[in-house]
């Protein structure tokens, strides 16, 4: 069918340009096609049914992907082939090729959109960054779609990029900590640094947050890096930026599943090495991590690593992850157990002193958590304090129970044989023990007793046995009518193990 077409619009004075932006296929496949007769047109298509492929094998997953994700690019492809099959042999060219065929061959057509730029002369090493945000709505583990945001910074000279990811709209807090992180990246700054006027005033793909505010202004002020505001729609001034911006939606966001922000940005973090900064650029044929191991001694130096308190008075923040840890300088530190909220802002407040990491929930409150900075990344900083659950219910009630019971050894096996039996409903076998005794306070040793003999295990049985001894002891005295000395102590009588079995044979319910 692409054969006939292109012979068909040649015909009617098409040009091979024209003809592969028209039937979405390369124009050097239109000049092949074009000098081809019938005849070697196919002999070339018989040879291709029976030419095995170098991603013959994967075809399978390459179609599944292409028919889930119709607007997949060949580059994507290539990302993913590397990613999920950890195929690394093949070329941009054979993935593009090889797409391209599959596509032709199922009728999986492509919308294709293009934005021309005018070029501009390379800057000098270290010269410039540029930053942009962007967001889009991906599908969730959960079954819904999810709006994610993101900054992206790019260096000028050597393309170097760095992202990173919220799962809720920037604020001026935000910029500045990835900023930050941004700069610990590179191992430095750049002297200038380029920004969308309009975005930086009220961003547009950030819900209309202003971002040059009073603190931001004290950081860069602090940071003594240039600002360039690039005038409304004027791309040549960030048009590096802006294909980031665009690169990151469609070869690492498009059709990837959320499930949480830490592994969202963990994989962006690893595209960037695999791919981001990988892959040749297709302007300047170079990787981009090889021209910054150049540019990288150019980079003006971030002094300290805790700027903060300088800019307004406030500290590094980090969010509590739900392990009850934190992220700083690829470590990982722990704070006490339960500081997690689900639902809350779960915000901490961090700050350093030349040996050690303070935690904080307020700016100005007390230490929740401190640590001695670790060395390197990667390791998990813990408190073994921190792993100790704080008093519960439960063992406010077991401490209770305890101080009311007489006889501590019976106690100790009470909650001991209650707790193996009734894990999950501890607290409310505990509730019933605190009722019995304190209902039936004369009757409670002797119905521990009962019980153990009895080897009963709820909480209801010594309720039962609470009970049959009250009713026995009630009995006895209606039928003498005197109060026998026995019973002036409030001490039931001793009873043989049948009464206390058909009581709880008669109905208890435990």
């Amino acid at each position: 069918m692409i054969y006939n077409e292109v012979h068909r619009l040649r015909g009617e004075g098409f040009s091979n340009s024209a003809i592969a932006r028209k039937l979405k296929i390369s124009r050097n496949r239109v000049i092949e096609y074009a000098k081809m007769s019938p005849e070697e047109f196919y002999t070339f298509a018989i040879s291709l049914q029976s030419r095995s492929k170098k991603l013959d094998p994967f075809r399978e997953e390459i179609l599944g992907w292409l028919q889930d994700h119709p607007d997949l690019s060949g580059a994507q492809v290539l990302d993913w082939l590397g990613e999920k099959l950890n195929v690394s042999t093949v070329t941009e060219g054979t993935v593009r090729n090889y797409v391209n065929e599959i596509r032709e061959a199922y009728h999986i057509p492509k919308i294709i959109t293009e934005r021309n730029y005018s070029t501009v002369p390379d800057l000098p090493m270290g010269q410039q960054l540029q930053v942009d945000f962007g967001q889009i709505r991906v599908p969730t583990t959960n079954g819904i779609f999810k709006r994610l945001y993101f900054i992206g910074f790019v260096l000028a000279h050597s393309r170097y990029k760095y992202v990173e990811w919220l799962d809720r709209p920037f604020r001026a807090s935000d910029l500045i900590r990835m900023h930050e992180n941004a700069f610990r990246f590179y191992g430095g700054m750049s002297i200038e640094i380029v920004y969308d006027q309009d975005r930086l005033l009220a961003v547009s793909e950030n819900a209309g947050d202003l971002i040059m505010t009073v603190e931001f202004t004290k950081y860069q002020q602090t940071r003594k890096f240039k600002v360039y505001l690039c005038r409304k729609s004027d791309p040549e001034s960030k048009g590096k930026i802006e294909q980031v911006v665009k690169y990151v939606k469609n070869n690492f966001a498009k059709n990837r599943t959320f499930d949480n922000l830490l592994d969202w940005q963990e994989s962006c973090l690893s595209w960037l090495k695999r791919t981001g900064n990988y892959k040749v650029h297709h302007n300047t044929k170079k990787r981009p991590v090889e021209v910054f191991a150049l540019e990288k001694p150019h980079l003006q130096p971030v002094s300290g690593t805790y700027i903060f308190e300088d800019i307004f008075d406030s500290s590094i923040t980090r969010t509590i992850n739900k392990d009850n840890v934190i992220r700083f300088d690829g470590n990982r530190y722990s704070v006490p157990r339960g500081t997690y909220r689900k639902g809350a802002p779960n915000i901490a407040y961090v700050e350093t002193d030349t040996e050690y990491l303070y935690i904080r929930l307020r700016q100005t409150g007390q230490p929740l958590a401190k640590h001695k900075i670790a060395q390197g990344s990667g390791a998990v900083i813990s408190d073994p304090s921190h792993r100790e659950r704080e008093q519960s219910k439960r063992d406010l009630l077991i401490q209770q129970i305890k101080e009311m019971i007489t006889d501590k050894e019976a106690a100790n096996w009470l909650i001991e044989i209650l707790f193996n039996q009734y894990p999950r409903h501890m607290i409310d076998q505990l509730k019933v023990v605190q009722s019995v005794i304190l209902k039936y306070p004369a009757f409670i040793d002797e119905a521990l007793n009962e019980m153990r003999r009895l080897r009963l295990t709820s909480a209801n049985d010594l309720r039962d046995i609470a009970i049959s001894l009250e009713m026995q002891s009630r009995k006895k005295h209606k039928e003498t009518g005197i109060l026998n000395e026995k019973y002036k102590t409030l001490v039931a009588p001793e009873r043989r193990e049948d009464i206390y079995l058909s009581v709880l044979q008669g109905g208890s319910n435990r």
